[in-house]
């Protein structure tokens, strides 16, 4: 049997690991499961690893314009790396949609949340979770859909913030809210509700929830930033997205 001299075999190894690199993304907390699952195939595809921060998208668009060295930002919206590309902190026409998200009201009980939403009328509950308008654009959603169905003024004092959608699902989860508005991302897997009951707020109820991934300038010359937003774009990828509830 050929073998090849063991000073060959640790050259490949070393050729193979001064191509593979890594890229610092910063990513919408609604799209965490997704995103970690993408990472693993990503890099057993590419060798190249993806180092993840969650958060939400008004946080990391404050951190970016301080010189945070993020090199990708995956955002809960469009109009974030639109802005970042406008201000010259993201690498011009890069942009582009990764996922379009789905907002849901759930809770962990299961029943209480009916399929047409009526509980927010029922009063069956003492709190209301959504993450922070001003921050996180699944937040802004919720508030929208509040004020669509007449609802905000007399839900406004059962109403708890999260810091981002990673929080607001927190809450829910651990009861501290009996219901919430959190990404339909969180409560599914492989297209089934995990527990508890839910009601898919219609897409008319809100502005879409497009999100879009840009290049950010720290990452414009590094081959990692560029395989990872072409995994992005690719049928495993997209895969997996669709799994979790989104479109395209």
């Amino acid at each position: 049997m050929f073998r090849f001299p063991s000073f060959l075999l640790a050259l490949l190894v070393c050729c193979a690991a001064a191509r593979a690199g890594e890229v610092s993304v910063a990513v919408a907390a609604n799209f965490s499961a997704p995103m970690q699952r993408i990472a693993q195939a990503f890099e057993q595809d590419t060798g190249h690893k993806a180092l993840l921060s969650f958060g939400a998208t008004g946080a990391f668009y404050a951190q970016i314009r301080n010189g945070a060295p993020f090199q990708v930002l995956l955002a809960a919206d469009d109009g974030t790396p639109l802005k970042l590309e406008q201000e010259g902190l993201a690498v011009t026409g890069s942009r582009f949609t990764y996922a379009i998200g789905r907002l849901v009201l759930w809770s962990k009980q299961p029943g209480l949340v009916d399929a047409q939403g009526a509980v927010l009328r029922g009063g069956r509950f003492e709190r209301l979770a959504l993450a922070n308008p001003r921050l996180a654009p699944y937040g802004a959603a919720a508030q929208q859909t509040l004020t669509r169905l007449g609802l905000s003024d007399a839900l406004r004092p059962r109403i708890v913030q999260g810091e981002n959608i990673g929080q607001t699902y927190q809450f829910v989860a651990s009861e501290n809210a009996q219901l919430g508005f959190v990404a339909l991302s969180q409560v599914i897997a492989d297209g089934r509700l995990a527990q508890g009951s839910a009601w898919i707020v219609p897409a008319e109820l809100h502005e879409p929830l497009r999100q879009d991934a840009v290049l950010l300038v720290p990452g414009r010359e590094q081959p990692a930033t560029q395989a990872l937003l072409t995994f992005l774009k690719g049928e495993k990828a997209r895969a997996v997205i669709r799994s979790f509830g989104y479109g395209f």
